[in-house]
């Protein structure tokens, strides 16, 4: 899946930004992936789904299936999470994540370097390796 960084939407006058956009080839569909660094909350389901009606209206092609939300956080209760999302229509999903110090060696090989993550969310930077 081709990922951007900060997807920029302008909506209404005012600027907004998707922490991650991917497109999945096989879904044939836009992936709206949130971060947050906190504990799940009730409103970052209503923040995930403003911005997936918003690719719809705006990115999604005619012929691509609705945008997926997926909101990261650092922890969730479960039942506040299940009454969240109960009356969510379009597809939603809310994980927790674990930080760790090292990337695991099966995972190395499939990810950018440092530089190239640097490269891509600062152009304006000059490019020290060449």
């Amino acid at each position: 899946m081709p990922a951007t960084c900060r997807q920029r939407l302008k909506v209404g006058g005012d600027e907004f930004f998707v922490d991650l956009l991917f497109y999945h080839l096989k879904l044939r569909c836009y992936v709206v992936v949130e971060l947050k660094t906190t504990p799940f909350k009730p409103e970052y389901a209503g923040q995930l789904s403003f911005y997936r009606s918003a690719i719809d209206a705006q990115v999604k092609a005619p012929e691509d299936q609705p945008t997926i939300g997926l909101l990261l956080c650092k922890e969730k209760n479960r039942l506040v999470v299940e009454y969240v999302l109960r009356g969510v229509a379009k597809p939603m999903g809310v994980a927790e994540y674990q930080l760790m110090r090292k990337v695991p060696p099966s995972l190395k090989t499939g990810l950018p370097a440092i530089d190239q993550i640097e490269a891509e969310l600062r152009p304006d930077l000059p490019d020290s390796t060449v």
